[in-house]
């Protein structure tokens, strides 16, 4: 087995069961950094709570702000996710979505968008993406991250 620690602000140190020792490079490809209260890494404004973390919504759901966790240092190396990811491609979206529709959904949930093309309104549709809020209880009920605050949006500006 291998049990590993962060070590500099750019691997992680890694034991061996064997005991040999490597620095490994830290690369969050879909995720980002989080980590716990007092840690070392964080400036000092954020030693009492934790790294905040921003995780942003679709132009028609909520963002989080979480905060990073004790035990997400123990399991992911103070990571956590950067956001709910694409449930369609752009293309697909583009296909299957209609213009008029979207921002009539976002008009009806008081939502104010401007936007220099609408192609770019249906290729960032909620409908594109994965539910923020499943994907942020699932890191929060893992304990990799602590839910801190439930924004909503109130308008868009893409372009």
């Amino acid at each position: 087995g291998m049990r590993g620690w962060l070590g500099g602000s750019s691997g992680i140190n890694a034991e061996y069961g064997d005991g040999r020792q490597k620095t490994l490079m830290m690369h969050r490809k879909g995720s980002t950094r989080a980590f716990p209260p007092n840690h070392p890494l964080i400036p000092v404004d954020y030693q009492l709570t934790g790294q905040p973390v921003l995780i942003g919504g679709t132009m028609g759901t909520c963002s989080y702000v979480l905060t990073g966790t004790e035990k997400g240092m123990h399991r992911t190396f103070g990571t956590t996710c950067h956001g709910a990811g694409r449930a369609y491609s752009r293309a697909k979206s583009r296909r299957n979505l209609d213009y008029l529709t979207v921002l009539e959904n976002l008009r009806a949930k008081g939502i104010s968008i401007r936007v220099a093309s609408p192609k770019l309104v249906m290729e960032e549709a909620p409908e594109s993406y994965k539910n923020v809020t499943d994907v942020v209880n699932t890191c929060h009920g893992a304990g990799i991250s602590d839910k801190c605050i439930k924004l909503r949006p109130i308008a868009v500006i893409k372009g």
